[in-house]
């Protein structure tokens, strides 16, 4: 449980407040949202089990959490249809489909380094063996 009226929390909650970028990987941020998203904006509308099979690695419980934190922040929809057994799917909302060129930046940023980094790893490589 967190003190609400502890300093971090008041630092954290005027950062959020007053800078954008915070705001934003406060929102987006983590080691699944970002794939949920991109799941979502490369395929629509999904069923859950579509949306779960679709990635690797994700436990269930940590999907349904991210799904709920996302649709809490409005960038997901989560549609229940009434029948048996239930059918429940996600889509992205407006706000949601708005973080395609962000993710985009993103993902084309982190290749980048990624290539750049393991160049480096190659290039030491190459240098302490000789």
């Amino acid at each position: 449980m967190r003190k609400e009226a502890s300093t971090n929390a008041r630092n954290e909650a005027d950062i959020l407040r007053n800078c954008g970028m915070a705001y934003t990987l406060s929102v987006i941020g983590g080691r699944w949202k970002p794939t949920i998203l991109f799941t979502l904006l490369n395929n629509g509308r999904m069923r859950y089990n579509e949306l779960r099979r679709s990635i690797n690695g994700i436990s269930e419980r940590m999907l349904v959490a991210q799904l709920r934190e996302l649709e809490e922040d409005g960038l997901v929809k989560r549609i229940i249809y009434p029948e048996v057994p239930p059918r429940v799917e996600y889509e992205l909302t407006p706000a949601g489909i708005s973080t395609e060129p962000m993710l985009m930046c993103m993902s084309d940023w982190g290749n980048h380094q990624r290539i750049q980094k393991e160049r480096l790893v190659d290039t030491s490589r190459e240098i302490s063996v000789s």
